[in-house]
């Protein structure tokens, strides 16, 4: 493995003007100093491509999903590595060397999990940040975000099909095959800005309109994944619900709008999508 490894950091972004700066900043700060930023938008209407412009010239157009975006700019990454993230995200600074540590320590990991915990302004904004925290080290819910290139090429990186499990698709596809996945301990900030549960559960919507190529190919993920109101996790942390119970109440009002909107999208999808 050479000393210095390049590692390219692939971000996808569509009207990101509140939040890319800081994540470009968490990337300039970083410990390690050999990566480039490749921006990969979906035709912003805002200044995310201008404030991009002034971190890298690596600024691209492609749409129309997260798929079809993250795996264009791997074809342009240059990097052994690559780190897939969202414009709302922010790195701690020493996450880049620790990926690299990871790989290095056992070369048979072949991607990385990076630990999110969230944050963000607004009454709504502490019950999606304290949901977080029950995910932190559960294989189910926490997905690979740092890849090693070729392995990305291998596995024919996001499924085109698919938009909002592909974060899931991929490294499970990966593991299934024999792949090692492994993770960092410093966290990744998920900044949820001022959450609205009422827009979560629009996106959830959307999300699961088109999930149903997803749990075709991993039904055994259904309960784990795709039940949102009752996920296992939940059950096995049962200490953490009772202890914070107004934290809890609000995490379970918000989990059941969003259980709401993904079962109405998964009927739409299911039963009336392909008819209109």
């Amino acid at each position: 493995m050479e000393a210095r490894p390049l590692i390219s950091v692939v971000i996808t972004t569509k009207n990101e003007k509140g939040v890319v700066r800081d994540l470009l900043e968490s990337i300039k700060n970083q410990t390690y100093k050999n990566w480039e930023i490749i921006i990969v938008d979906n035709s912003s209407a805002d200044k995310t491509c201008e404030i991009a412009r002034e971190y890298t010239k690596k600024v691209y157009t492609k749409g129309p999903e997260r798929s079809a975006q993250r795996n264009y700019g791997v074809k342009k990454a240059q990097g052994k590595y690559v780190m897939i993230l969202d414009a709302d995200q922010q790195l701690a600074s020493t996450t880049l060397q620790e990926c690299l540590e990871e790989f290095k320590k056992d070369p048979q990991i072949g991607a990385l999990v990076l630990p999110e915990k969230s944050f963000g302004k607004g009454f709504w904004t502490k019950f999606k940040a304290f949901e977080r925290e029950f995910y932190v080290g559960e294989e189910e819910i926490e997905a690979a975000r740092v890849f090693k290139k070729d392995l990305f090429e291998k596995f024919g990186g996001y499924d085109l099909s698919i938009t909002g499990p592909e974060d899931w698709d991929l490294p499970l596809r990966m593991r299934k095959a024999g792949v090692k996945i492994g993770r960092t301990k410093s966290f990744t900030l998920h900044n949820e800005r001022v959450f609205n549960p009422w827009k979560s559960a629009k996106k959830k919507f959307y999300y699961a309109s088109g999930a149903a190529g997803y749990l075709n190919r991993h039904p055994e993920k259904m309960l784990s994944q795709g039940n949102l109101l009752l996920r296992p996790v939940f059950f096995r942390k049962w200490k953490k619900l009772l202890s914070h119970p107004l934290l809890s109440a609000g995490m379970i009002f918000v989990r059941g709008l969003e259980a709401g909107g993904a079962a109405a999208g998964i009927i739409y999808g299911v039963f009336l999508k392909g008819k209109e």
